[in-house]
């Protein structure tokens, strides 16, 4: 009789799974606090600075621009002033142009760089720009601004040297009663019985006028002998004569031409430096009289001189450019007093006979007006 196996004792012939001693507690991946607040501080930082070198704030920054002699060349060797018709006389010295540069799309690294230099000033951008207005709007609007101050100063000039100026149309307001009867550069010869001289004489014709009642006009387009029509007055809510709907403006009435050359400038306020180079073109007496003068000024067809912005950056370019002395338009005077460069004298103009009386007084030695 057999005797039955003892299970315990039974060996077996398997091989044994090796023993790693007592299992190992389960690794925790999870970050801690610390390791958290390097996390989301690299975060912050890497955006940080690609807002600082990318992202554009609403800040432009200004620095002093290039100047240009009016009495000078331009960069392709044009006379900046040149008179094609008339005699031309010779001239010394300078009477230099000054500008401010404008740099738009700033980021805030580099704004800062630019603050930093002491070059640069920053200024909000809603002052240079309208809200919307994109760098070619300002740019084609600067650039209008620029060829109207060139035929202000030419007729403030011409008009200085008794020279007769005609008043033509520059806008024709659309639905108006002159729209589709005028257009713009028509010459106004005659309004409601009153000759046209000067562009206020326009305003002063219709004096006394009413809304719905007709008048004659006479005017001349182009060439073509001048025509007479009549216009129903319209109605303005700001006056309480009749209404044309047309914006006359004074231009000079001379058998010459006065071309002016500078490319890349824009802006009003070169308008006094171009009627003195203009002057100076056309007259003997040498009104810079060898000296480097510099300045700035917007100017009326009248010829008065108006402020401009970016007074102090003109000043240091015009010293850096050489110049010795600086017309200033009188209402910019205190702003430039705090801002002069060293060796430079500030002249005080507020018209352009204002100014050329400064500037001979400056060629005899006699004071000249000062900030």
């Amino acid at each position: 009789m057999s005797t039955p196996r003892d299970e315990t004792a039974v060996e077996s012939h398997q091989p044994q799974a090796a023993q790693a001693g007592p299992p190992r507690p389960e690794r925790d991946h999870r970050l801690s606090r610390r390791g958290w607040t390097l996390v989301i501080s690299a975060v912050l930082f890497l955006v940080f600075a690609a807002l600082g070198f990318f992202a554009p704030v609403p800040f432009v920054a200004i620095s002093p621009g290039p100047t240009y002699d009016t009495l000078g060349k331009d960069e392709s060797g044009k006379p900046v002033v040149q008179i094609n018709g008339h005699q031309e006389f010779q001239t010394t010295g300078e009477l230099r142009m000054t500008t401010v540069s404008l740099r738009d799309g700033v980021t805030l690294f580099s704004a800062l760089g630019l603050w930093a230099s002491g070059r640069y000033a920053l200024a909000p951008r809603e002052e240079y720009f309208k809200p919307g207005e994109t760098n070619d709007q300002v740019k084609q609007e600067n650039v209008k601004q620029f060829e109207d101050s060139q035929s202000n100063a030419e007729v403030a000039a011409l008009r200085h040297l008794k020279y007769p100026v005609k008043v033509l149309t520059k806008e024709v307001v659309a639905g108006s009663p002159a729209d589709k009867v005028l257009a713009p550069g028509d010459r106004l010869v005659n309004v409601n019985g009153k000759d046209i001289v000067a562009e206020e004489d326009v305003r002063a014709a219709l004096a006394g006028t009413k809304p719905g009642q007709t008048i004659p006009i006479t005017f001349q387009h182009g060439n073509e002998p001048a025509k007479t029509t009549s216009l129903t007055l319209g109605q303005r809510p700001d006056r309480p004569e009749g209404f044309i709907g047309l914006t006359p403006i004074d231009r000079a009435d001379v058998p010459f031409d006065v071309k002016i050359s500078l490319e890349n400038v824009g802006g009003p306020s070169a308008g006094l430096m171009f009627a003195l180079a203009i002057v100076d073109r056309m007259e003997t007496g040498d009104i810079a009289g060898g000296r480097h003068i510099a300045g700035t000024g917007e100017i009326t067809e009248k010829g008065v001189v108006g402020p401009i912005g970016g007074i102090s950056f003109k000043l240091v370019g015009a010293r850096e450019a050489g110049a010795t002395d600086f017309l200033v338009p009188e209402r910019n005077c205190a702003e430039a007093k705090s801002a002069v460069p060293d060796g430079l004298n500030l002249i005080k103009v507020s018209t352009l006979d204002s100014a050329l009386s400064a500037l001979a007084d400056l060629r005899e030695g006699r004071p000249t007006p000062k900030c």
